[in-house]
């Protein structure tokens, strides 16, 4: 996607956070490769920047964003259910696929598919043995490298601060 689709664009450790919103709602959050940050275009790109920013600081904060209605019913089931796994902790696709009745490749499929990574934790989503599976619907690369930074970042910090628009 072209940079000036975003709202806004955020930096963190290694890679950018570009924003997808209208006046109402977040329509999309992509992982990008480290670029310039775009200033919000909106007061909810705003409080999307402010968000991202406090959970940057401190995984443990829990967002509050408006999210679009996304995703089938599957979908949401899985999203739902990896939404709460606590920051820190990891459940397998496997595990996830029992807790709702499904299969894990197809829990793997509704992951790649989640629009708003990090609001909803795919990353938090692994594979057999301890194994970081795919991300994204990559099995390597760029995004797995970010999957590992994102469950490093939550595991050594323990500190949990609930945050609401």
């Amino acid at each position: 996607m072209n940079q000036v689709e975003y709202q806004t664009i955020v930096r963190a450790p290694g890679f950018s956070i570009g924003i997808h919103c209208d006046d109402d709602e977040i329509t999309g959050i992509d992982y990008l490769e480290p670029c310039a940050e775009i200033v919000p275009r909106t007061p909810l790109a705003q409080e999307a920047v402010r968000q991202l920013r406090a959970w940057l600081k401190d995984p443990g904060f829990e967002f509050g964003l408006p999210l679009a209605p996304a995703g089938t019913h599957f979908q949401r089931r899985v999203w739902n259910r990896i939404a709460e796994i606590p920051a820190g902790q990891t459940l397998s696709y496997g595990e996830v696929a029992a807790a709702i009745r499904s299969g894990p490749r197809a829990v793997g499929n509704a992951c790649g598919a989640n629009p708003y990574p990090i609001v909803v934790p795919c990353h938090r989503v692994i594979a057999a043995h301890q194994a970081l599976g795919g991300f994204g619907r990559h099995g390597g690369g760029f995004l797995l490298d970010i999957k590992r930074w994102l469950l490093r970042h939550e595991s050594e910090h323990p500190l949990r601060v609930s945050g609401t628009m």
